[in-house]
């Protein structure tokens, strides 16, 4: 693994030196909320992230423990990515980002459901979606 220059001690910079590039999050986003696993899933996103981008940062979430890769029970030429226990504690991270977007930005109708589930009571879908994406990595 490549070790990460960390530009200071400051835990935000470091955290954001491990996944504050401009797609990284929005490959977990794909993997919590979308059940993307393949890298076809993760082209197929909005955003459009070219395949070199893509493999790119699959291979540093994958480095930095974020994700794994699995293979296909289905295709030899393919293989699974799943989240690990590090890229599900982002979860509390990645619902904040969400709440926060819909006060300034307009959002997708299907967000603005799950977020009033998060609005509901915060703790709780914290909490249950972090159960259901552990039992994923089993």
């Amino acid at each position: 693994m490549e070790t990460v220059k960390k530009r200071s001690e400051c835990p935000i910079s470091c955290s954001l030196d491990v996944f504050g590039d401009k797609w990284s999050l929005l490959i977990i986003r794909d993997m919590m909320f979308f059940n993307k696993s393949t890298y076809g899933d993760f082209l197929k996103s909005a955003e459009g992230i070219a395949t070199n981008i893509l493999a790119s940062r699959l291979q540093a979430l994958e480095e930095n423990k974020l994700i794994e890769k699995l293979q296909h029970p289905s295709s030899k030429a393919k293989v699974l990515y799943k989240l690990t226990q590090k890229a599900i504690d982002l979860l509390p991270i990645i619902v904040e980002i969400h709440l926060w977007a819909e006060k300034y930005f307009a959002i997708p109708e299907e967000l603005k459901v799950l977020l009033k589930e998060a609005q509901k009571d915060k703790n709780e879908f914290i909490s249950t979606t972090t159960k259901q994406l552990q039992l994923q990595i089993g």
